[in-house]
């Protein structure tokens, strides 16, 4: 839990220094297009709180059902490739050819073929997620020494004791870095698919004031979108402290390095 802490301390830090550059910027340009943090902040604190709270829920009703879909996805194929190599062949060929294709710019066609609902915008999240997962999780399966595997089936355990003891605890640390380094992409993704054919989520709350050329609007949605991102950043800092309690110790040798 130690690191836990660091990390946000780091996050603090970080969010300083952000500001501090926002505050230069504002001081520099003198304009309303960049105004002020405290102007946004006390412009956030006037408005109408149960509208910014829906858009907040739905996005993060959205981008939460994308996240989850393409973790639980990702681990099906992940451990199908290691179990069954025949599958993994196939799979990781699959993979390698789709994996570089800009999953942003199939949006039209996820768009055509499923309309504008909430199933489309959960659709784009997974595209983009999925991959980066489902790699991460196999090269960390694919590190695991053989020696590990004839260890755990010479103390008799099962197809599930092998996925419990060595097969998911090697995969999880891979699987929550991934969805670090993919949470800003699909929040970019969120943000893209809610400006089309939907009246909710931030996404809309900000191309809407953009239009209106209410900045002041626009960069509490903007401040509320990023502070959604934030918030996930943190709670898969925590489900690693908590789940994988032997990252959390390896990272608190490398401080002390």
């Amino acid at each position: 839990m130690k690191s836990f802490s660091r990390h946000l301390l780091q996050l603090l830090l970080g969010a300083i220094i952000l500001h501090a550059l926002w505050l230069a910027g504002y001081l520099l340009i003198r304009s309303e297009v960049l105004p002020a943090p405290w102007a946004v902040y006390a412009h956030m604190a006037h408005l109408n709180g149960s509208d910014l709270l829906a858009h907040t829920l739905t996005s993060l009703q959205r981008i939460g059902w994308g996240i989850l879909i393409a973790t639980v996805l990702s681990a099906i194929l992940s451990l199908s490739m290691i179990l069954y190599p025949r599958v993994g062949r196939t799979l990781s060929t699959f993979i390698y050819f789709t994996y570089p294709i800009p999953k942003l710019a199939l949006l039209p066609v996820v768009m055509l073929l499923g309309g504008l609902g909430e199933a489309t915008k959960v659709v784009m999240i997974v595209l983009i997620i999925l991959f980066q997962l489902a790699v991460s999780m196999r090269d960390a399966l694919l590190a695991i020494p053989e020696e590990h595997f004839a260890v755990t089936r010479s103390l008799g355990a099962s197809t599930w004791g092998l996925l419990r003891h060595l097969l998911l605890p090697a995969a999880l640390p891979a699987a929550l870095s991934a969805l670090r380094i993919a949470i800003g992409t699909a929040i970019s993704v969120l943000f893209v698919t809610e400006t089309y054919g939907t009246t909710e989520g931030l996404g809309y709350y900000i191309s809407d004031a953009w239009m209106r050329i209410d900045y002041l609007d626009m960069y509490a949605g903007i401040a509320l979108l990023s502070l959604m991102g934030v918030g996930l950043f943190i709670l898969i800092d925590l489900l690693e402290a908590i789940l994988c309690p032997w990252q959390s110790i390896g990272k608190d040798k490398a401080y002390r390095a």
